[in-house]
């Protein structure tokens, strides 16, 4: 009978011990979520390649440009130049160009039929002062950036017109798109102010110059 009873109580023992432990691993298995290396939620993320057009390493900036010029008097002609540039920094350069344009007759010789310029050839040499004052980025399609800048330039320089030489002041302002590393585009706008007697006494001309330019880095 006592042995019975050991058996009872061992069996009891054993279920209720079996019955904990199977107790206390539900409710760890309810706490703790199990872990898995699967990602619920995939994000899809397209990278594209952007190409970036920068200013080459060399300093040094030669091109050629053509336009129109507004000379005082004279009418509007085709100008023409070259322009040379030394990048100080990557905000400020030097600048010396060389323009030449063919002038019209005035109104008051087409009035009075009376000759006051025997030469007709105007010609100019600058060196000016520039600072970009707003760089900026132009993107085509999805793929290629291309870097601008909007510049600042003044200096001064001289004007050989109707045989003489006058002082110029020079001043404006121009836009660069950079194709590529290497080659450059320049629109520009430019005021020659200098003072002339062509008509018997003595005047300001304020000639106003548009041109659109072409230029390499070397």
């Amino acid at each position: 009978m006592v042995s019975r009873c050991r058996q009872f109580l061992l069996k009891t023992v054993a279920v209720s011990l079996f019955g904990g432990l199977m107790f206390s691993h539900s409710s760890v298995s309810a706490q703790e979520p199990i872990a898995t290396d699967e990602q619920i939620i995939k994000p899809e993320v397209h990278r594209r390649d952007v190409h970036l057009a920068d200013i080459d390493t060399e300093n040094f900036e030669i091109g050629y440009y053509a336009g129109s010029m507004s000379v005082e008097d004279f009418g509007v002609s085709t100008v023409q130049g070259v322009r040379f540039a030394y990048h100080l920094t990557e905000d400020v350069f030097l600048e010396a160009s060389y323009g030449k344009t063919e002038t019209r007759e005035s109104s008051a010789e087409r009035t009075t039929l009376i000759s006051y310029v025997d030469d007709r050839t105007l010609t100019y040499y600058n060196v000016l002062l520039g600072y970009n004052l707003l760089p900026g980025e132009v993107y085509w399609g999805n793929d290629l950036a291309f870097n601008t800048d909007l510049y600042l330039v003044v200096g001064s320089g001289s004007t050989d017109f109707a045989g003489e030489d006058r002082s110029t002041l020079v001043y404006g302002f121009g836009y660069r798109f950079l194709a590529s590393d290497w080659f450059s585009i320049h629109i520009d706008m430019r005021r020659h102010t200098f003072e002339t007697d062509i008509f018997g006494e003595a005047k300001k001309h304020r000639n106003l110059e548009y041109h659109f330019g072409l230029a390499v880095f070397f």
